[in-house]
């Protein structure tokens, strides 16, 4: 979807009340700022120096933070939070997980729940926490054996053989 103020990709989907009806906005990183920080009346009295310095220091506070955010990434897929947003697609079922915090207020906005309360296909593939940890545990060996940090590679072998030998028997 596209920016109503420009071409670019809108990242921010505003959703407000006017006399009771909904209207939404969809907007750019760019224009969603613009949007959010001014202010929704003039005030009657010139602001205070200390006022002004307190608003953009709470702005790039929250700059910062969104900058903070966007570097993280998945452990096991490797997405950040940065392409998540761009794209509006996560990497894996990790990423539920290891973004929580994020995606669950925009979660219960967009579907008004948390918990899938429908049915499951016929096909439901069980185990998949298994996979999703077993699939975390070799990137990390990989990357423990990259660094050249072999006792804790042998560390995570010896935990995915175990992992491994407990999904092949019969429970």
């Amino acid at each position: 979807m596209k920016c109503q103020q420009c071409n670019k990709t809108a990242t921010f989907h505003i959703t407000e009340l006017t006399k009771g009806k909904p209207q939404e906005l969809h907007l750019c990183e760019d224009h969603a700022r613009q949007y959010l920080t001014q202010s929704e009346e003039e005030p009657a009295v010139a602001p205070s120096l200390a006022g002004v310095l307190a608003h953009q220091l709470a702005v790039g506070q929250t700059a910062e933070e969104l900058a903070k955010l966007d570097q993280r990434s998945c452990p096991v897929c490797g997405i950040t939070f940065y392409e998540f947003r761009n794209q509006g697609r996560l990497g894996c079922p990790y990423d539920y997980v290891c973004f929580n915090s994020e995606l669950e207020p925009l979660i219960v906005n967009i579907h008004g729940e948390t918990e899938h309360v429908g049915k499951k296909p016929a096909r439901y593939a069980e185990g998949t926490e298994h996979r999703t940890q077993l699939i975390r545990l070799r990137r990390e060996m990989k990357s423990a054996v990259g660094d050249e940090n072999y006792e804790r590679a042998s560390q995570l072998r010896d935990e995915i053989r175990a992992i491994e030998e407990a999904s092949i028997k019969p429970q």
